[in-house]
C-alpha cells in the first residue's frame, strides 16, 4: 500500500475531537489578536473543526456534528468574559463583545459546521444515524395498555410495590 493510502493512525474519541476544535478556536482568538487580523479567528475555527473530524473515530461521528456551534459560542464566551473583566461595566461590556463577535463569526460558523457535516457524511454519519434510530426503536418497544370490557385500561403495578418498606426493628419505649 503506498503512502498516501494509508489512513491515520490517530483516532480521537469525540471528546477529544470536541476539545481539539475548543483548543483551536481559543487559539484562533489568541492569534488575531496578537497579529491583528480578525479572520484569523472564523479561519483557526473551520481548520480545528476539520481537523477533529477527520480524526475522531468513526462511530463517534454523531456526537460531533452538532457540537460546531456551541465550540464557538463557548469560547467566544470565555475570551469575552476575559475582555470584560478590565471594563467599567462589565455586563454592558459583555454582551457587546458577544453580539459583535457573534455577528462577525456567523459566516465562518456556518462554513465550519457545513464542512463538518460534509465530512463527516461522507465518513460514514448515515451508518450513525440509522444505528440510533435502531436503538430508539428497540428501546421503545414498551407493552400497550390493555383495553379491553372488564379489564382495566392499565396493567397495574405487583401488590405491594408502592408500599413502604421498613429496615429493622422498631424502637421500644421505655
Amino acid at each position: 500500500m503506498s503512502e498516501y493510502g494509508r489512513r491515520s493512525a490517530i483516532r480521537l474519541t469525540a471528546r477529544g475531537a470536541i476539545a481539539l476544535a475548543l483548543l483551536s478556536t481559543l487559539l484562533g482568538y489568541a492569534l488575531a489578536s496578537a497579529l491583528d487580523v480578525p479572520l484569523l479567528v472564523g479561519a483557526v475555527f473551520v481548520l480545528g473543526a476539520l481537523l477533529a473530524t477527520l480524526l475522531v473515530n468513526p462511530r463517534e461521528l454523531l456526537t460531533l456534528v452538532v457540537t460546531p456551534p456551541l465550540i464557538f459560542f463557548c469560547a467566544t464566551l470565555a475570551v469575552e468574559i476575559a475582555r470584560a473583566l478590565g471594563a467599567p461595566s462589565f455586563v454592558q461590556s459583555l454582551g457587546f463583545g458577544l453580539y459583535t463577535s457573534l455577528s462577525a463569526g456567523a459566516p465562518w460558523l456556518f462554513a465550519g459546521s457545513a464542512l463538518v457535516l460534509a465530512v463527516a457524511w461522507k465518513r460514514g454519519l448515515p451508518a450513525n444515524v440509522r444505528e440510533l434510530r435502531e436503538d430508539l426503536r428497540t428501546t421503545a418497544d414498551v407493552p400497550k395498555p390493555r383495553r379491553g370490557g372488564a379489564e382495566p385500561a392499565f396493567a397495574p403495578e405487583p401488590e405491594g410495590y408502592f408500599e413502604p418498606r421498613v429496615y429493622g426493628s422498631p424502637r421500644r419505649e421505655e
